[in-house]
């Protein structure tokens, strides 16, 4: 029943942002404030645990895509494939397996970030040059302990590259989950979308860019953190 329908004259209503339908309106924020932080806090569970499936899955993998030849172009191929599959088309695909939950959003973002991340670390262990190795191994180290103590920290620069590009890329693609309702953000801009909402769409992708920066500034701190010999080289 609309409001005047309902007996109220349109010149009751308040004269706010709200009502004029803002794109910036601050009374929004103030009054869905805890709406906001809960997409956030999903938001922020997507994409962390996303990453963190991600690097697991793609450190090995890159290893053997350096180490055995054969599984290079397999790998490659395989994560490239992946990154091709439209979320929507990935989505129905894990369905039968993972349902209408955060798992399917979380997998699905977790395969798209390793043709970013596999592809960086191996740069990052290819560019080791092949001297340091010879070093290495006159110096008594193993295989293993050459890549853990030699060609890791060599390769870390462009591993955390990778990372930076995928913790932006995931950022944004975590939005997609508002297909199946596990979206973070993503939810609040289709639903302010759908519903004509300006102040939702425009509050809840900003706080996507900013998230996306802070993760992008965050990671490039713990770079050089993680990589102090390289500072003078910038």
């Amino acid at each position: 029943m609309s409001l005047i329908a309902a007996g109220v004259h349109s010149a009751t209503l308040p004269d706010n942002c709200l009502v004029r339908n803002d794109w910036v309106c601050p009374l929004y924020v103030e009054t869905r404030s805890d709406v906001l932080l809960g997409a956030l806090g999903q938001h922020l569970y997507l994409v962390l645990v996303s990453l963190a499936v991600g690097v697991v899955l793609a450190v090995p993998l890159a290893v053997l895509a350096h180490r055995v030849k054969r599984a290079r172009g397999l790998t490659l191929g395989v994560t490239t494939v992946i990154y091709t599959i439209p979320s929507l088309a990935l989505f129905i695909l894990l369905l039968p397996m993972t349902g209408l939950t955060s798992t399917t959003v979380v997998i699905a973002l977790a395969l798209y970030s390793l043709t970013i991340l596999v592809r960086n670390i191996l740069v990052g262990l290819d560019g080791v040059d092949p001297e340091v190795r010879d070093a290495a191994a006159g110096m008594g180290l193993s295989s293993w302990r050459t890549l853990w103590r030699v060609e890791a920290p060599l390769a870390l620069p462009s591993a955390m590259a990778g990372l930076r590009v995928a913790a932006v890329s995931t950022v944004a693609l975590a939005t997609v989950g508002a297909i199946i309702g596990q979206g973070g953000l993503g939810n609040l801009i289709t639903t302010g979308y759908s519903s004509n909402f300006n102040a939702q769409v425009l509050t809840a992708s900003l706080l996507c860019v900013v998230l996306a920066v802070v993760f992008d500034l965050l990671l490039l701190g713990a770079q050089r953190l993680a990589t102090p010999w390289r500072r003078g080289q910038r």
